[in-house]
């Protein structure tokens, strides 16, 4: 059974929600890089291993992400 490609208003829909998902990961980046550094000036340095480790895969997240859209639109 072949497979339909989507339609463009499904491909829109689509692409609408990644780029909600990615707008809140970035808020959410955002966030993290203000609570680190405002922890770290405050002496504390055990967060910054953690908080790095969680921005390295909200970047992953994205990039997938990106990948993803890339297949989409071929």
């Amino acid at each position: 059974m072949a497979r339909q490609p989507a339609s463009r208003d499904q491909r829109a829909t689509v692409v609408y929600g990644m780029l909600g998902f990615v707008l809140i990961v970035v808020v959410l980046q955002l966030w993290l890089l203000t609570a680190t550094m405002n922890a770290f000036l405050g002496g504390d340095d055990g967060v910054v291993t953690p908080a790095a480790f969680v921005s390295i895969v909200c970047l992953a997240l994205n990039v997938g992400l990106l990948r993803y859209l890339n297949r989409l639109e071929r």
